[in-house]
Parts: structure tokens; C-alpha cells; sequence
């Protein structure tokens, strides 16, 4: 099994900041949940919903997922691909995906290089404290490779309806 360093090839910019509607999509490579390794840049030509969650098999990540899962037709319907990024390992994923018969693409991202490209590996308070994790953020790219609609600190149970509006299908 390789150890291959997960890479964003091509950075958010040099301000730092996280992309915006209009701005390029930062292109990665991440280990699905089958080990196997899956580039953005594969999709191009292709509408992608490109989702960041927290961490695999808590409460909000699966009514996000399973959100998602209920109408996947939907999304097949209108040609856009699903992928679900989190820093969970692909084994971790790979769970996640069978317990909830996920039939879209899970990324490993446990260097949270895809997060910080996209802007969403943030500082947040948990109990006091300063941790650094996902904040939840979806962005849909369009076929030309370019950010279409950025949805940020999403609310889980909302998640597939916004999605679905903005994709046409609400």
C-alpha cells in the first residue's frame, strides 16, 4: 500500500485567502476510499460538488452524507459528480461508505492539504480550546475547472437541498 504524500498542485493563490466564485479550482490529489488516488483535474468537463465535512461517522457528517446518498439520482441526473473530503484515512472512509451505502467518492485528506487550498482548515473553539479543524464548506466547480457557488459553515441537515436548488433539481 503506498504512503504517498497527499499534494495540492496547484495552490489557492499566494494570498492565502480561499477561492472564490470565478477563481480556478485548486487542483489535488487525494486516496479515495478504495486507496486509490483521484486528482480534480480528473473531472474536468464535468459540474463537481466538492464537500468538506469533519470527520467520518459523527452525527452531522452522516445526515450531510446520507443527505446526499438519498438523492444521489438526482445528481447522476443532472451529470455532477459527488466528491466528500475529509481528514479521515481511506480505511476510516472506506467504512463510512459501506455502513451507509455511499455510492459517491470519499477523499482522504488526513495532511489537510485539499482543506487549506480551499480555505476551510480553520482555527474553531471546542470547549474552551483552540483546535484547528474542517469547517463544513462545499463548492461546486464548474465544467471549465472554475468555483461556481461557495456554500460555507453549512448546516448538515440543509446541505442537499441547497445543493439541489443551486444545481436546478430543488
Amino acid at each position: 500500500m503506498s504512503q504517498r504524500k497527499e499534494q495540492a498542485t496547484e495552490p489557492a493563490g499566494d494570498t492565502g485567502r480561499a477561492p472564490a466564485v470565478g477563481d480556478p479550482a485548486p487542483d489535488f490529489e487525494l486516496r479515495d476510499q478504495n486507496d486509490r488516488p483521484v486528482r480534480l483535474s480528473d473531472f474536468r468537463g464535468k459540474r463537481v460538488v466538492l464537500y468538506f465535512y469533519p470527520r467520518a461517522h459523527t452525527p452531522g457528517c452522516t445526515t450531510q452524507a446520507c443527505g446526499i446518498r438519498d438523492h444521489y439520482d438526482r445528481y447522476r441526473q443532472l451529470g455532477v459528480e459527488v466528491l466528500g473530503v475529509s481528514p479521515d484515512t481511506p480505511k476510516r472512509l472506506a467504512s463510512f461508505a459501506a455502513k451507509h451505502s455511499l455510492p459517491f467518492t470519499l477523499l482522504a485528506d488526513p495532511d489537510h492539504v485539499a482543506a487549506e487550498a480551499y480555505g476551510v482548515w480553520v482555527e474553531k473553539r471546542m470547549y474552551g480550546r483552540a483546535v484547528h479543524g474542517v469547517e463544513r464548506s462545499t463548492f461546486v466547480i464548474a465544467p471549465d475547472g472554475r468555483i461556481e457557488r461557495v456554500f460555507r459553515r453549512v448546516r448538515p441537515a440543509d446541505h442537499d437541498r441547497l445543493l439541489l436548488e443551486h444545481l436546478g433539481a430543488g
